[in-house]
């Protein structure tokens, strides 16, 4: 069957929302040198603000992790300065990827490349 041939990958989802708001602009450069690190890392996914609907300002975060199970995925978002600091609170959730699809090009004549 079709559903059988899906990608069925667990990924786990942290959605996050303010907490204090004190503080955020000095934490932010150690959040996204944390991000950086877990992208390096093949940890992360993806990640960036979330916006409600016509609201220019974000209301919070999503950051979906590579883990082996919830227990790593728990300790990876622990680990995040916002969240370490109390900054921010998260909910974890796991996510089962079946459908999508990505589209990479690279270029060599510039050793660019563009997803889409």
């Amino acid at each position: 069957t079709l559903y059988a041939s899906m990608l069925r990958r667990s990924l786990w989802v942290v959605t996050t929302r303010p907490a204090r708001g004190p503080g955020m602009q000095e934490v932010l450069p150690a959040h996204l040198d944390y991000q950086v690190t877990l992208e390096r890392d093949g940890r992360l996914f993806g990640a960036g603000p979330i916006f409600e609907e016509g609201d220019t300002v974000p209301t919070g975060g999503m950051i979906i992790l590579r883990a082996e199970d919830e227990a790593e995925a728990r300790r990876l978002a622990d680990a995040d300065p916002f969240h370490a600091a109390g900054l921010r609170q998260y909910t974890l959730h796991r996510w089962l990827l079946n459908e999508g699809a990505m589209t990479v090009t690279v270029r060599y004549s510039d050793q660019s490349a563009v997803i889409g």
